[in-house]
């Protein structure tokens, strides 16, 4: 296999162990300046060139994009992929966890356990949001930020407001997310390669920092995470299309939170933790997986006029609950299933025999007029009640005067019976 490792730093550990483990299993390895590449596009003819020279052809690349050169090291990656190259990590893949706020969007919607957050731009929405998100202490985040630089602790609402106002008036972005008190400076990073974690380390903060940031004088310790961390680390990189990933977790009361999804995790501290040769793990994977490049599935599927993708869910009272596959009529509508969402469980190319229940998610190709009459009108979303105080009205004036006549003459405590 020839790999290229695409990085601008040859000389740092994570570029060396990769290079030095591609050696040593036989593959023919060059890193790549990312920045010396030229991107020429020709009907037909994408192409690369790099340091005024046609690139030879590759088999594989491995992406190192620091956050500084993301725009150009994509651009860079994508262009690997057009030309049918094994990417160990997408560029769009790349692109989405450098977003803090796209990440977290993600993974919401897919369940994921992330820390409260909310985003604001309207200084009249700051306190209320503070408050949502469980108040005083609450951490503030830089949208653009690495490497715990940018993150803050606010301890009062005050103080909070204060930082916020003066991050937005120099033009920052500024995510607000609650405050995890029970992980105590604490937090797991788990390296995911492919549909497994290689290895995982806990991170301990020193002193009164509350980041845990190795570079940052935090201590690490290796770990074993149980099947909901591991499961939730591989889910995480998955969703956000990354084989390759350093998942952040905090552990919460509420079970594992992400943090952030890392798309060029750094193998140092985590290779000297666990004394686990992760940089070999990734080149076998990418040794496995070569002949896989990606393909824009979408983009593949929709260039026949009239078809396209999407996905239909079938609602508790749908005519498909308790229907196989084959008796729901699909496949006479010329739609395919190519996978079925249930729950946190994806079966990919499903039996024409599976039975259909209540909130599955069919992901389908087919004729988008037929999709389109298969999904049903969106409801409007309930809004969370909220518990008011009693207003001022007779019937309620009345009870308050009552309990409080109760109260005055029964020394024990006060029995609510309510009606029947």
């Amino acid at each position: 296999m020839k790999l290229g490792i695409l990085s601008v730093s040859p000389n740092c550990y994570s570029t060396r162990r990769l290079r030095e483990a591609a050696v040593q299993r036989g593959h023919d390895v060059k890193v790549l300046n990312t920045l010396k590449f030229a991107i020429d596009l020709e009907q037909g003819n994408p192409d690369l060139y790099f340091r005024q020279k046609q690139l030879s052809s590759y088999d594989a690349v491995l992406p190192r994009i620091g956050a500084s050169i993301t725009y150009f090291g994509t651009a860079v990656v994508r262009q690997f992929e057009q030309m049918d190259v094994f990417c160990a990590n997408p560029s769009a893949g790349i692109v989405t966890s450098r977003d803090k706020l796209r990440s977290l969007q993600i993974l919401s919607r897919h369940h994921i356990g992330i820390p409260q957050t909310t985003f604001v731009k309207d200084k009249k929405d700051v306190i209320p949001a503070i408050e949502r998100v469980g108040g005083a202490p609450v951490v503030i985040k830089l949208l653009e930020g690495t490497q715990g630089i940018g993150v803050l602790l606010a301890e009062t609402i005050n103080a909070a407001e204060a930082i916020i106002e003066m991050l937005q008036s120099q033009k920052q972005n500024v995510l607000i997310q609650k405050f995890v008190a029970e992980s105590r400076g604490r937090d797991i990073r788990a390296f995911v390669v492919g549909d497994r974690v290689v290895a995982a380390m806990r991170r301990v903060a020193q002193g009164q920092e509350f980041r845990s940031n190795v570079h940052r004088g935090g201590r690490t310790e290796q770990v074993e995470l149980n099947a909901e961390y591991h499961e939730t680390a591989v889910r995480a990189a998955q969703i956000m299309g990354l084989r390759v990933a350093g998942v952040d977790l905090l552990e919460s009361n509420d079970g594992p939170q992400i943090m952030e999804v890392n798309s060029s995790p750094g193998l140092e501290g985590i290779e000297g933790c666990t004394q686990l040769d992760i940089a070999g793990s990734i080149v076998d994977y990418i040794g496995a997986q070569v002949n896989f490049p990606d393909l824009d599935l979408r983009q593949r599927l929709t260039v026949s006029s009239g078809y396209g993708v999407a996905e239909l869910q079938i609602h508790q009272s749908s005519g498909y609950v308790g229907k196989t596959i084959t008796e729901s009529g699909l496949r006479e509508k010329d739609i395919n299933v190519l996978t079925l969402h249930r729950g946190t469980v994806v079966i990919p190319n499903p039996k024409a025999s599976r039975v259909l229940e209540p909130e599955d998610r069919l992901l389908c190709f087919g004729k988008l007029e037929l999709m389109r009459d298969l999904i049903p009108e969106k409801t409007k979303r309930k809004r969370r009640q909220k518990v008011k105080t009693l207003p001022e009205l007779p019937a309620a004036e009345e009870v308050l005067k009552s309990t409080a006549e109760l109260a005055k003459e029964s020394s024990g405590p006060l029995e609510v019976i309510g009606d029947e």
